[in-house]
């Protein structure tokens, strides 16, 4: 019986080593995922604002492009200085310079309350704009 025993766990062990071999050395890597799908595209232009109360903000937008959305550079014309190449660049700044004129300074720079305009503008060039957008990035902000 002790003979038996001995021979069950040494199986299982060796088990147990050879799953563990094949898993670290032999099986076939995992491919990551991309974090970002789509391209991230700066807005050249950063934008300064007027805020409620006599204050100002100066901040630098991104757009997080749909996969296959295009910024437009091939080919087209050169754009005004300050623009990009994106086609409804000065589409999309008026909608965010809409969006953010005018409010409370606490309004960007409480996390939560600016990832809502953050959302809030990207619903809004979504529905009037050809630029699809997964998501809008505040890169730089300065509120004074």
């Amino acid at each position: 019986m002790k003979g038996r025993k001995k021979l069950i766990l040494i199986a299982i062990g060796a088990l147990v080593v050879a799953g563990l071999a094949y898993k670290m050395v032999l099986a076939p890597k995992s491919e990551s995922k991309v974090k970002v799908e789509g391209t991230v595209y700066v807005m050249p232009k950063e934008f300064l604002l007027n805020l409620a109360g006599g204050r100002y903000a100066k901040v630098t937008v991104a757009l997080v492009l749909a996969p296959g959305q295009s910024t437009g550079g091939e080919g087209a014309a050169p754009p005004a200085e300050g623009f990009g190449t994106l086609e409804q660049e000065p589409l999309v700044r008026q909608i965010v310079t809409d969006n953010l004129t005018g409010v409370p300074a606490t309004a960007l720079t409480a996390r939560k309350a600016r990832h809502r305009f953050q959302m809030r503008i990207r619903k809004e060039v979504d529905r009037t704009t050809d630029v699809k957008v997964k998501g809008i990035v505040f890169t730089d902000l300065v509120v004074q």
